[in-house]
This record gives structure tokens, sequence and C-alpha cells, in this order.
């Protein structure tokens, strides 16, 4: 795995949800703008998942992403 870059099989095994959640996730308006696209499929700069995953963490007051919720579905 790249140091620099995730997908979405990265991301998933990071916040223990599937592909498919993931792939919701990143159709949300504060997901981060993928670096790229590739043959596998778009890839994003670790740095601003990290820095996606924190803003959620503290916005929901949570100690774990484990379950992130999309706030515009209740």
């Amino acid at each position: 795995m790249s140091q620099y870059l995730m997908g979405a099989g990265e991301i998933a095994k990071r916040l223990g949800l599937s592909r498919q959640r993931v792939q919701q996730l990143s159709e949300r308006d504060d997901w981060p703008v993928p670096y790229d696209e590739l043959a596998m499929g778009r890839v994003w700069l670790k740095s601003d998942i990290e820095l996606w995953i924190t803003y959620q963490r503290a916005a929901d007051a949570l100690p774990n992403a484990d379950f992130i919720h999309d706030p515009s579905t209740g």
C-alpha cells in the first residue's frame, strides 16, 4: 500500500466499513476530492482521508469512526 494514497479498499479497512459503504460516503459533499482516477477506481491522498476522519470524530464527538453516518439521512 502506498504511504500517500488510499483506494476504497484501504479506506474501508481503515474505517472498518465495507467498500460499498466507502463508495456511498464518497458521494457526500464533505468527502475529500479524489487525487486521481485509475483503472482500479478513485484514489485519495491519505492525508485528506485522515483529516476527514479527524473532522468526523470531532463533529460527532465519538471515540472512533467505525460507524460513520450521513447526517442528511437522519
